[in-house]
């Protein structure tokens, strides 16, 4: 039995069922977050596991307890909100002691746990500090510092980085990452970044239509996608339709273009796909399927240049890095492209 254990949950409004069947085992100290465009269910799904919202059906267990019996406030849970959820008319200090004197701690605890998260955070020196007087990275910081203060068995994090600018966003998801990994807290957070959840989690559960359509680790979700929406919604591919022509050994037709992809494969049609950087301008190595195509996009992205190709009815997507001393291709030029047949992903429903 895992740590957190979420079996057969399910959630209806109504008609209307927003999660279906949803069953997830999460290990002491593991860092999981569900993944999805809004309205997946994600966070319907968090707020049960708080005791926010009831489940039609199903159990939820913490350290082998049941947790569907108890409020939200005997789940031994902390949760840090979209909002922050800061106390205006408190200090930092007192924002962070909040739980710890609602749940009747001695001043001398409260005072010394107060210290320790502060210092936890970055923040020791603002405790005297009211909210408005803080930027948001460090508000977040606070929400976070008041969530762990109680020593929570489980660490919810509701979308804590939507609402902070890019650049603040990478360097507080390595902070709370940082935190997490150095109190060995069982974490759930949710996100539709996809950036976000593949860089921070040990584990990933992408979610569609309340429906865990894959969980794994980021490797896995990213280069082993398990059904077609995994594969649209993480990352940036290209889908290609491919005629099967010896389903024994894998040989396929795309376009006109012949690739062995050296597997098992149904008879008739299949769907491909392949990531921008699994794609060469030219010639390359290794990459022994070749097409021609002509350049319709050019998007400069900084360090890589991410350019697309009409191949027959496809549009492929590929990434070049930047050489100051080089222009990529024009809109209209027409290019070779290499790709190993290994690299084609088969795609499912």
């Amino acid at each position: 039995m895992a740590f957190l254990d979420i079996e057969h949950l399910e959630k209806s409004y109504g008609p209307t069922k927003v999660v279906k069947d949803f069953n997830l085992g999460v290990e002491k100290g593991e860092f999981v977050s569900f993944l999805g465009p809004s309205g997946c269910g994600k966070t319907t799904t968090l707020r049960m596991v708080a005791g926010f919202e009831t489940p039609s059906q199903g159990a939820i267990l913490i350290d082998g307890k049941d947790m569907l019996r108890l409020r939200p406030n005997q789940r031994n849970i902390g949760m840090v909100f979209q909002s922050y959820a800061l106390f205006p008319n408190l200090t930092v200090a007192q924002n962070v002691a909040f739980g710890l004197r609602v749940a009747g701690a001695d001043k001398g605890m409260v005072a010394e746990r107060v210290a320790e998260m502060l210092e936890t955070i970055g923040l020791p020196d603002l405790g005297n500090r009211y909210p408005f007087q803080l930027s948001g990275g460090q508000q977040q910081r606070v929400a976070l510092a008041r969530a762990l203060a109680v020593r929570p068995k489980v660490l919810l994090l509701e979308e804590p980085l939507s609402a902070l600018d890019a650049k603040i966003r990478v360097s507080l998801r390595g902070e709370i990452r940082a935190i997490q990994q150095k109190l060995g807290i069982t974490t759930i957070n949710v996100t539709h970044d996809q950036e976000e959840a593949l860089s921070m989690s040990d584990r990933s559960v992408v979610m569609h239509q309340g429906i865990a359509d894959q969980v794994g680790t980021p490797f896995e979700i990213y280069n082993r996608p398990a059904t077609r929406f995994v594969a649209n919604f993480v990352g940036t591919l290209t889908l290609l339709e491919a005629e099967v022509l010896d389903p024994a050994s894998g040989r396929v037709s795309i376009g006109g273009t012949e690739a062995t992809l050296g597997r098992k494969l149904p008879k008739g049609s299949v769907t491909l796909a392949v990531r921008p950087e699994m794609v060469s301008l030219g010639t390359a190595p290794g990459r022994e399927t070749e097409v021609t195509g002509r350049i319709v996009d050019v998007d400069f992205l900084g360090s890589v240049i991410r350019l697309r190709a009409r191949i027959g009815d496809a549009t492929l997507a590929f990434d070049t890095f930047n050489d100051s001393h080089a222009n990529p291709p024009k809109v209209g030029s027409e290019v070779t492209l290499s790709l190993a047949a290994r690299d084609l992903l088969l795609i499912g429903e």
